[in-house]
C-alpha cells in the first residue's frame, strides 16, 4: 500500500540526522482523489500510517482562488480554515501547511527535506547560479514567504518550467529553504536524492570546505562556570531553562531558514562574558533573549524549556553553523531579509508546530531532577513518578549500565539520562554533577536515595559493615550536597528560583530499629544532616528536607524469591504461624493502619510536595501509612 511506502520512507529519512533536524521536513502520498501529509508536529522517523492527515485533492486546490492582497495574517488564516475543511482524516491532526505545494507536484510520493548539504547550497549567495550548474533540470525558487504564497510562487513556476521543458519538474530547491523531491516510487525517490547529496559532496570536496561541523575543545571551566548562571539568566527571571554545553564552534550570523529561526532564532549571541548587561543589550537589540551564546574558543550554550527542547535547540545550532560553513564553497552565507525574517518569527502556523512539539506542561515540566540510586527499586520508582510529572530524569548510580537502560526505558517527556556515581566517592560525586551540569545546566531537584541495609546485633556487627553502611548512607549524602549546593547556589544567583535536595530518609529514621543499628543510626544522623544543611543553604534559596518511607513490600529487599526478607523470616520461623510468603507479608502489612506497603508514588508525591511547598526547609515527613506518627 502507498500510504506504508511513505511511512517507510518517511521514518527511514527522518532517522538520518545527515537528512532530518528536529522531526523537520514533510512527506505526502496521493491518489486522485485524496493526498495524505505529514501533520504538524510529527517528527518523520517516528510517524506511523494513522498519523497522516488525510486531504481532498480538489479542496486544497482551492486555496490559489484565494485573495492574495489581502492581509498576510488574514491570508493565511484563510489558508488555514481551507486544510482544515479539506482534512478527512479525523484523526485530530493538523496538515502541514505546506500540502498546497505537495499537492502542485504531480507525483505519487512527494518528499521535502532540509539537509545541511542541500542547505549549504540553497542559504549561500550564489545557490541559484551554482544551482543551475550542477542540476540543470531542477527548479530554483527564490526566497519567498512560506505557507500560501510560496505555493502560488511555486505553482506559477512549476507551470512556467512544463510549459518550457514540456514535462513536470522532479526537483525544486527552495532558497533558504531545503528541497522538495517527487516521483512515483520509493526507488526513484532514493535515487533522486542519493544523486543530489553526491554531487554537493564532490562540490565541497573540491572546494575544499569540509562537510562537517569544525569545532574546538570545550573548556570545562568555563562550562562549570556560566551553565548554571544561563540556566536563570536566559529564562523568565523565576524558572531556570535547561543548558546544554557544546564544543566551541562558529555560530550562524543570521537568519537561515525557517527551522533554525523558529526553534534556534534568527541570531546567537557571542560575548566572552555571557553577563546580565551582554545578554540584557541583546535582548533590547533583538527583542528577546537568546537561545544560544557562544563563547568563542570555550563553549557553546544552548538552552531550551527541558532538556528535548535545549537538544533540539543545540542540534538546530550546531547544523545552522555547518550550513553556514558550507555556504562557503558557493560564495558564502546569504540571510534571510528582515522581512522574511519577520513573518517567520510571527507566523503562526510556525509557533503552532513548535507548540505541539514540546508537549503539555505538568507539575515538573522543566526542572531537572537527578535520582541516585534509580536504576532500580525504590529510586526508579521515584524516578518514573517525577518523569511522569514532566521532570528532566537524571539516573544517577554505581550500575552504570543499569542507569543507562532505566533511563531509555522511562519515556519521559522531560528527556532522560544516566551518569555512573559511587557516592561514597567524593571524586566521582564531584565527577557526577560536572556531566549534570554539562548536559543539562545544573540541577533544580537532587533526590539522594542510594543507600544500602546490613543488619545484625550490635553485639557481633562487622565493623566493615559498619563503615559501609555508614559510607554510603550518611558519609554519601553529605558528599552529594558538598558538591550539588554550589551548582544550585550559583544558579539560583541568577534568577529568584528555588531548589531543593530532598533525601530518602526511613521510618528507621525516626524510631529505632532491632539489630539494624548501622542502618538506623545512619538514618538518624541524616536527619541531622538535614536540619543542619537547610539551616545554612536557606540563604542560597536551597531548601533541604528528607521524607522517611515506610516499608517497600515490593521491592526487591522484601520480596525477591530467594533472598528477599519475606523469604528469610518464613524459613527462620521469624512468624509464628506463618506457612508461606504469603502469610508473613501479611503479618506485617496488619502492623500498618494503612494495611499495605509503602509504594514509589507515595514517596514521589511527598517529595513534590517538599518541592512545591515554597514554606517548607529541614522537615522530614513521614510516609508510613500511620506506621510511624510524628509526636
Amino acid at each position: 500500500m502507498s500510504l506504508a511506502v511513505i511511512r517507510e520512507i518517511s521514518n527511514r529519512y527522518g532517522s538520518n540526522p545527515a537528512f532530518v533536524l528536529a522531526g523537520g521536513g514533510n512527506t505526502s502520498v496521493k491518489d486522485e482523489k485524496y493526498l495524505w501529509v505529514k501533520p504538524s508536529g510529527v517528527p518523520l522517523a517516528k510517524i506511523r500510517e494513522e498519523d497522516f492527515v488525510k486531504m481532498e485533492r480538489e479542496i486544497i486546490r482551492r486555496c490559489f482562488t484565494l485573495d492574495d492582497t489581502a492581509a498576510p495574517a488574514e491570508r493565511e488564516a484563510m489558508v488555514t480554515r481551507l486544510m482544515a475543511f479539506a482534512t478527512v482524516s479525523g484523526n485530530g491532526r493538523r496538515p502541514s501547511v505546506e500540502a498546497p505545494l505537495h499537492e502542485l507536484m504531480p507525483f505519487t510520493f512527494v518528499v521535502h527535506l532540509h539537509p545541511a548539504m542541500v542547505n549549504g547550497l540553497t542559504c549561500s549567495k550564489n545557490g541559484e547560479t551554482e544551482c543551475a550548474r550542477m542540476f540543470p533540470s531542477a527548479l530554483w525558487i527564490p526566497a519567498t514567504d512560506p505557507g500560501f504564497i510560496l505555493a502560488k510562487t511555486v505553482r506559477d513556476a512549476l507551470a512556467a518550467y512544463k510549459q518550457r521543458h514540456g514535462r513536470d519538474a522532479v526537483v525544486i530547491f527552495l532558497q533558504n529553504h531545503g528541497v522538495f523531491v517527487g516521483a512515483d516510487t520509493a526507488q526513484e525517490i532514493d535515487s533522486i536524492y542519493s544523486t543530489i547529496m553526491e554531487t554537493l559532496k564532490k562540490a565541497y570536496d573540491k572546494a575544499g570546505v569540509p562537510t562537517t561541523l569544525q569545532t574546538g575543545t570545550p573548556d570545562d571551566e568555563s562550562i562549570q562556570k556560566y551553565a548554571p548562571l544561563l540556566r536563570g539568566r536566559l529564562g523568565d527571571g523565576k524558572t531556570p531553562l535547561t543548558v546544554k554545553s557544546l564544543p566551541p564552534f562558529r555560530v550562524y550570523a543570521g537568519p537561515l531558514t525557517p527551522d533554525h529561526i523558529v526553534y534556534a532564532k534568527s541570531f546567537q549571541l557571542v560575548t566572552d562574558d555571557p553577563s546580565p548587561e551582554a545578554i540584557a543589550a541583546f535582548e533590547k537589540e533583538h527583542g528577546y533573549k537568546p537561545l544560544v551564546v557562544e563563547v568563542p574558543g570555550k563553549a557553546v550554550f544552548c538552552a531550551g524549556k527541558n532538556a528535548p527542547g535545549a537538544e533540539t535547540v543545540a542540534l538546530l545550532a550546531r547544523d545552522g553553523a555547518l550550513v553556514q560553513q558550507l555556504a562557503a564553497a558557493f560564495g558564502g552565507a546569504s540571510f534571510l531579509p528582515d522581512e522574511r525574517r519577520s513573518f517567520i518569527e510571527n507566523w503562526e502556523a510556525e509557533s503552532y508546530r513548535k507548540k505541539v512539539a514540546a508537549g503539555g506542561s505538568v507539575q515538573l515540566t522543566g526542572k531537572v531532577a537527578v535520582v541516585t540510586g534509580g536504576a532500580q527499586g525504590f529510586g526508579l520508582g521515584i524516578a518514573k513518578e517525577l518523569a511522569a510529572e514532566g521532570a528532566t530524569v537524571v539516573i544517577a548510580d554505581l550500575n552504570a549500565k543499569g542507569a543507562a537502560e532505566a533511563a531509555a526505558a522511562l519515556a519521559a517527556p522531560g528527556g532522560a539520562g544516566s551518569v555512573a556515581v559511587n557516592i561514597a566517592d567524593e571524586d566521582s560525586v564531584a565527577a557526577m554533577v560536572a556531566e549534570v551540569v554539562r548536559n543539562y545546566g545544573g540541577i533544580d531537584l537532587f533526590v539522594a536515595n542510594a543507600g544500602v541495609l546490613r543488619a545484625g546485633s550490635v553485639k557481633t556487627f562487622e565493623k566493615r559493615d559498619w563503615d559501609f553502611v555508614t559510607g554510603i548512607n550518611y558519609t554519601g549524602y553529605f558528599l552529594c550536597v558538598k558538591h550539588v549546593a554550589p551548582v544550585m547556589a550559583l544558579q539560583n544567583s541568577a534568577c529568584s528560583a528555588w531548589t531543593d535536595i530532598v533525601q530518602v530518609n526511613s521510618k528507621s529514621g525516626l524510631v529505632g530499629s532491632n539489630r539494624n543499628g548501622a542502618y538506623a543510626g545512619g538514618k538518624f544522623g541524616t536527619i541531622g544532616l538535614t536540619q543542619s544543611f537547610a539551616l545554612e543553604l536557606v540563604s542560597d534559596h536551597i531548601k533541604v528536607n528528607s521524607v522517611c518511607p515506610g516499608n517497600f513490600f515490593d521491592g526487591p529487599l522484601w520480596s525477591d524469591p530467594e533472598r528477599g526478607l519475606f523469604v528469610q523470616y518464613l524459613n527462620t520461623g521469624k512468624v509464628p504461624g506463618a506457612k508461606n510468603v504469603a502469610d508473613v507479608k501479611l503479618h506485617y502489612e496488619k502492623q500498618i493502619p494503612m494495611h499495605r506497603g509503602c509504594y514509589p508514588s507515595d514517596v514521589a508525591k511527598a517529595i513534590i510536595y517538599a518541592v512545591q511547598q515554597p514554606y517548607e526547609t529541614g522537615q522530614a515527613i513521614p510516609v508510613t501509612g500511620g506506621q510511624v506518627m510524628l509526636n
